[in-house]
């Protein structure tokens, strides 16, 4: 059954889940498969990191982080210092500031309106609590600093396999703790569990979820 005999357009699906889960790039297939846009929403927060860092700010400083981030230009998020091992960690720190989340809100929903899958952190639970679809993406945490850490010295960094576990388990810990927004499943979210799954598996078991979804409220 095609999309658009499933559900109604705009379809919008939620993605969250932990660090280096593999929800990035499954979102981006899933975006590509269902015809929407994407949007990885961690990119936001690296941009307002290092747009705050370029200007000799703080990550630590709520309120100029969050006057960079009612600004951001979204057409700077496809910069590869985004995905570099610091800019994650900074990223990490600048988002458990409620002003940075607020001025980001409208960003992302706006994004959202028009169609999409977006992953990230509050997706589900804060930006999108109306998609269609929910997901919650996890792996074990050696898994996702092994994947972490290939992909860093892919980018040429040097780094351990025990530092970027260690990095890890602390933005773990931060992202699920914070006061505003912490990371976890909504309530109606899907877990999937890509610990022993391929990307490739993944995205299979995701559409067939997905769609198993949309049918059922098609047809209720």
């Amino acid at each position: 059954m095609t999309k658009t005999a499933m559900t109604k357009t705009p379809l919008t699906i939620a993605v969250d889940g932990t660090f280096s889960s593999g929800k990035g790039t499954l979102s981006k297939r899933l975006a590509t498969h269902y015809g929407v846009a994407h949007l990885d929403t961690g990119k936001l927060y690296r941009a307002v990191a290092r747009d705050v860092l370029a200007a000799g700010g703080s990550v630590d400083d709520a309120k100029t982080a969050a006057k960079i981030a009612s600004s951001i230009d979204a057409s700077t998020l496809d910069d590869p210092f985004l995905k570099s091992g610091g800019m994650g960690s900074a990223a990490s720190k600048v988002s458990v500031h409620p002003p940075v989340r607020a001025a980001l809100l409208a960003f992302q929903r706006d994004f959202a309106a028009k169609g999409a899958v977006l992953d990230g952190r509050d997706i589900g639970t804060v930006i999108c609590p109306d998609a269609d679809v929910k997901l919650f993406v996890d792996a074990d945490q050696e898994v996702r600093a092994e994947r972490r850490y290939k992909e860093l010295r892919g980018y040429g960094e040097d780094v351990t396999l025990e530092s970027v576990l260690s990095d890890l388990r602390e933005r773990d810990h931060r992202d699920m703790n914070r006061a505003v927004a912490p990371l976890k499943p909504a309530v109606d979210a899907h877990l999937l569990d890509t610990t022993h799954l391929s990307i490739d598996a993944a995205v299979s078991s995701a559409i067939i979820l997905i769609d198993a979804v949309l049918n059922a409220k098609a047809q209720g």
